[in-house]
């Protein structure tokens, strides 16, 4: 049952599920959530956002007798972060949940992420049970973007675009236009939230064999998430971003003048002055950056 205390949630959640080509786990995931959130003591809707699916996933959401379900159809494919946003404009309770309905994340487990959201603005489910199903690439790619991330934001991540959480819809409002379509939905929302002071809660749970084929692209899915967390770190933490950078060509240029010096005995002058000028510009622009920053925020 939910804390007596916890108010916030007391006053009603709204849980999303993207659905896209889903057919053979969406009725189990859907019928699931309903019979674990009707032994709660809180009010409750379920979203199912279809996704533009060709295999009778929509057509099968229709037809389900759930209780508190609400169907949303797409015409056509908009992307996991185009179908959250779908659901979360038409959440008519105050906080979120998101899980996926291909059957990989343990439905039993949102009690306990309920109970710890009266204390916290986002409460993750973390990919860190003693069940994990996951392939060696995803998981050494998942540990790079999520390292990469800690970093920015300054806090340890455990998980960062784990798919079931909870947090508070007007919060998701105010990084609203940093929301992509697509899969980085998740990973936007947890490094903005760490980046402006937000208190996360990882809870560990398992994560189950996918049911059908993922629409994850391993490789280009790496890349943006990489690019994605720069441009975030510019947006909220520039020096994170031009310092390193800086350093790393005022010690190369100097690394190229004392070889170029005591090495080829002919200074290359040019090389070493475009590099150790480039160094000083960077550093400028951040420092320029984080001030506009900085000033943004504080009005």
């Amino acid at each position: 049952m939910i804390q007596e205390n916890n108010e916030n949630i007391a006053e009603g959640l709204s849980v999303i599920i993207p659905v896209f080509n889903e057919k053979n786990s969406v009725e189990s995931t859907a019928k699931r959530v309903a019979t674990v959130l009707s032994a709660q003591n809180v009010d409750y809707e379920i979203i199912a956002v279809d996704d533009g699916s060709k295999d009778g996933s929509g057509q099968l959401l229709d037809s389900l007798a759930v209780n508190k379900l609400v169907v949303i159809h797409h015409q056509e494919n908009r992307g996991y972060g185009a179908s959250l946003k779908t659901g979360i404009k038409s959440a008519i309770y105050p906080w979120i949940m998101l899980t996926d309905a291909d059957g990989t994340y343990p439905i039993e487990k949102m009690p306990e992420l309920i109970r710890e959201a009266g204390g916290y603005d986002m409460v993750i489910g973390a990919r860190t049970g003693q069940k994990v199903h996951d392939s060696f690439f995803r998981k050494i790619g998942r540990g790079i973007v999520r390292k990469f991330a800690s970093y920015v934001s300054g806090h340890k991540i455990e998980d960062i675009n784990s798919g079931l959480r909870i947090f508070k819809k007007e919060d998701a409002k105010r990084f609203w236009n940093l929301f992509p379509d697509g899969f980085s939905f998740t990973t936007t929302i947890t490094v903005a939230s760490l980046t402006r002071g937000h208190k996360l809660k990882y809870i560990p749970i398992d994560y189950h064999k996918r049911s059908g084929k993922s629409s994850i692209k391993p490789a280009k899915d790496f890349v943006g998430f990489l690019s994605l967390i720069t441009r975030l770190a510019i947006y909220y933490r520039p020096l994170k971003v031009f310092t390193p950078l800086a350093i790393f060509l005022f010690v190369f240029s100097f690394a190229i003048l004392f070889y170029s010096l005591f090495v080829l005995h002919q200074v290359w002058d040019a090389t070493w002055a475009v590099l150790f000028i480039s160094a000083i510009q960077i550093q400028i622009f951040g420092f320029i950056a984080d001030m506009i920053v900085k000033r943004f925020y504080n009005d």
